[in-house]
């Protein structure tokens, strides 16, 4: 056998070890029910990614919604292309809690925003949820945790929710069935780039 056949011969060995081993856990995961996703960390891309969910499940004939904690007085290239495609959106109209400094105000925002959200976590026509960058308002105190907790253990059996932002709080991450944490390695804003229409947002 030529050393091109031995090294094709272990190449289609280990593939086939690696498909028994992937076939196995396909056979092994039973369970049907919605997820809790959870993307956090400091680097950029969270929302991005939750949004990317919503896109994924919107093309599959999915009902999603979603809820934009923060980032409410931007203008949203995600929102501009899916609430065309029917998704709900319930945006804090404080924009950025920088900005703002007024607790009282943001606290308010954060709890009429949570509201609808509460509403989502019990209407069984939606299929998934994204709340964009909720893990601030629990951090910051706006909106508690354990009404968070409980909204999420009461949903219906099938809905998932993507949870975005950084510093999610352990409770979340430990009741999370995903968690996803974004490194930073670089990023153009501290090079003194500026943000970009249609790639940063």
């Amino acid at each position: 056998m030529t050393t091109e056949s031995n090294k094709e011969a272990r190449h289609k060995a280990r593939q086939q070890k690696v498909k028994e081993q992937v076939d196995e856990k396909i056979a092994a995961a039973q369970e049907e029910k919605g997820l809790l996703l959870i993307i956090t960390g400091n680097g950029k891309g969270k929302s991005t990614s939750g949004f990317g969910t919503v896109a994924r499940a919107v093309g599959h004939g999915l009902k999603c919604s979603v809820a934009q904690f923060i980032k409410g007085t931007w203008d949203n290239g995600e929102r501009n292309l899916l609430e065309k495609l029917g998704v709900e959106f319930q945006v804090m109209a404080t924009g950025f809690t920088w900005e703002t400094q007024n607790k009282s105000a943001d606290t308010e925002s954060a709890q009429l925003v949570w509201q609808e959200c509460k509403r989502m976590l019990q209407d069984e026509s939606i299929d998934v949820v994204l709340f964009d960058e909720l893990t601030y308002m629990v951090s910051y105190g706006y909106i508690d945790l354990d009404e968070v907790v409980e909204a999420l253990n009461n949903r219906p059996k099938m809905q998932s929710v993507v949870i975005t932002g950084r510093g999610a709080h352990r409770t979340l991450i430990e009741m999370a069935d995903t968690v996803s944490e974004v490194k930073n390695v670089k990023h153009a804003f501290e090079s003194g780039i500026k943000a970009l229409k249609g790639v940063d947002w």
